[in-house]
């Protein structure tokens, strides 16, 4: 993002946060580009003493200064803190939403006349040590502020563009997911300490097992089900693992997961 421009974060609870750190972290705004605002001062209080961040008044004022607002609140506030910022917004102004399952249409009309341009994105918690995944939809959206946004997104994670008829699913994989894999990471590390292993050195070699299979994936290119054969030898170990988790319906589970955490966003916004 270009020196002249500035982001605004209304909302700096675990994502605000993490997606603040992040950005500074990532030097892809200078802290003075970035004001917050939050209801909770001590949390914007101690971000400004910590990273240099401005802090704002009200969350009318902090938009009012900045090109870029994020709405980082709850689902269930989006309404009430659309309304409140309207008459701060502009068309010049690009309003980004990360709250799950809140469609832009519902943010739209809680702005009423207010038009800026509205963009919608699905992040999750990686962003905080620059590995995130962000799913944006943006309709209608000039390619400059599209591709200015996307820059800003890439500096702490991965970007991809999609329409907002996919958010939900979305939100049920790359959102909800790191729960999903931080649960498997657990697991994995009592099936160690059942077999034996000290807890700090199961804990160790499950979180480098997951860390390295997943680089694997994404530096080979390759599929994940070549990758796990390439691991299963005839009659061996792994194999007799991986029967293990078929007999116990993992590969279901999870898809079914996956599937719940997508038709439960679909239930907060509204969709059939």
């Amino acid at each position: 993002m270009a020196a002249k421009h500035r982001l605004a974060v209304l909302g700096v609870g675990n994502m605000g946060e993490a997606l603040v750190r992040g950005i500074v972290r990532a030097g892809a705004l200078a802290p003075e580009q970035i004001t917050a605002f939050d209801i909770d001062v001590s949390r914007v209080a101690a971000l400004s003493e910590e990273l240099g961040v401005i802090p704002a008044g009200s969350n009318t004022e902090a938009a009012a200064t900045s090109e870029y607002v994020l709405l980082a609140v709850k689902p269930a506030t989006i309404d009430s803190l659309a309304k409140e910022i309207a008459a701060a917004l502009t068309p010049d102004h690009t309003l980004v939403s990360i709250a799950a399952g809140v469609p832009l249409r519902r943010i739209q009309s809680a702005l009423g006349e207010s038009r800026p341009a509205l963009v919608r994105v699905m992040p999750n918690t990686p962003a905080l040590v620059g590995e995130g995944m962000f799913a944006v939809t943006a309709p209608g959206v000039s390619a400059e502020r599209v591709e200015m946004l996307n820059s800003l997104l890439s500096s702490i994670g991965r970007v991809v563009e999609v329409g907002e008829e996919m958010m939900d699913a979305v939100t049920g994989l790359s959102g909800s997911g790191p729960a999903f894999v931080y649960l498997m990471i657990e697991a994995l590390a009592d099936g160690g300490v059942a077999s034996g292993l000290p807890r700090s050195v199961a804990h160790q070699l499950a979180v480098q097992t997951v860390a390295g299979s997943a680089k694997m994936v994404q530096e080979t290119g390759q599929h994940p089900g070549v990758l796990k054969d390439a691991v299963a030898s005839p009659g061996g170990t792994t194999i007799a693992g991986l029967a293990e988790l078929e007999r116990a319906g993992f590969r279901g589970a999870v898809l079914s997961a996956v599937r719940a955490a997508a038709a439960r966003s679909r239930e907060l916004s509204g969709g059939d």
